[in-house]
């Protein structure tokens, strides 16, 4: 994925690297650039449509829910990722599809779950609070779109456990794809005038984005209002 990534920047596209808790030592090279990569504390994007998203990591907002649970958080999920490899390996020996361990343990913790809601609700009160129409961020592993308070929430997941992204489209629409889905669509935003575009598929048991091409049919997004 990385190896993609930085092959799209050497090619010309503009690719901004926010880090996070995981790669806080990238943090005091922020305003530099490598490999055609600007490392940057947070963003401002604008959409097609004119909205302004404040892009962040979102471990800032630990403290504002709970930095216990964020700590212990961080020193558990390498674990957690260890046994996701192994529980994966042997799901697929017997033809299983891809599972995240860590997403079935949050969704049936229930301090897990309340942790979630707090940050998402810090996240979005954040994005108000400086004049943003939405906010666009990572850190919890929760792939997320929706209305919180009249502000746009944007999770972006992860591309380790859950496998997923945020994208895009020209019309100003967003959708939440996942790799170890062949639809690929978690979550989708309202459409705009010029239609729907194609939706991206898993073409190969590779997680490369190269590797994705339009569905000829798939669920496409419903009405998400503004």
């Amino acid at each position: 994925m990385l190896a993609h990534v930085l092959d799209r920047a050497a090619n010309g596209t503009r690719v901004v690297y926010v880090p996070g808790n995981h790669d806080a030592t990238v943090r005091p090279y922020v305003s530099h650039a490598f490999a055609g990569t600007a490392i940057e504390p947070e963003r401002v994007h604008e959409t097609a449509d004119g909205r302004r998203l404040l892009v962040v990591h979102g471990d800032g907002f630990d403290l504002a829910c709970s930095r216990w649970l964020g700590v212990v958080g961080d020193l558990g999920y390498d674990g957690l990722l260890f046994l996701n490899r192994w529980v994966n390996r042997a799901r697929r020996s017997v033809g299983l599809p891809y599972w995240s361990l860590a997403a079935e343990l949050k969704a049936r913790i229930g301090q897990a779950a309340e942790f979630i809601a707090r940050f998402e609700a810090a996240a979005a009160r954040e994005a108000a609070t400086r004049g943003f129409e939405g906010i666009v961020c990572g850190h919890i592993h929760k792939p997320a779109l929706a209305r919180i308070e009249g502000v746009l929430y944007c999770n972006t997941g992860d591309w380790v456990e859950n496998c997923t992204a945020l994208v895009e489209y020209h019309d100003s629409r967003f959708e939440i794809v996942r790799w170890a889905d062949e639809a690929g669509v978690l979550h989708h935003e309202h459409p705009h005038a010029g239609g729907w575009q194609p939706l991206p598929a898993r073409t190969s048991a590779e997680p490369c984005w190269g590797d994705w091409s339009p569905l000829a049919t798939g669920t496409r997004g419903w009405p998400f209002g503004r």
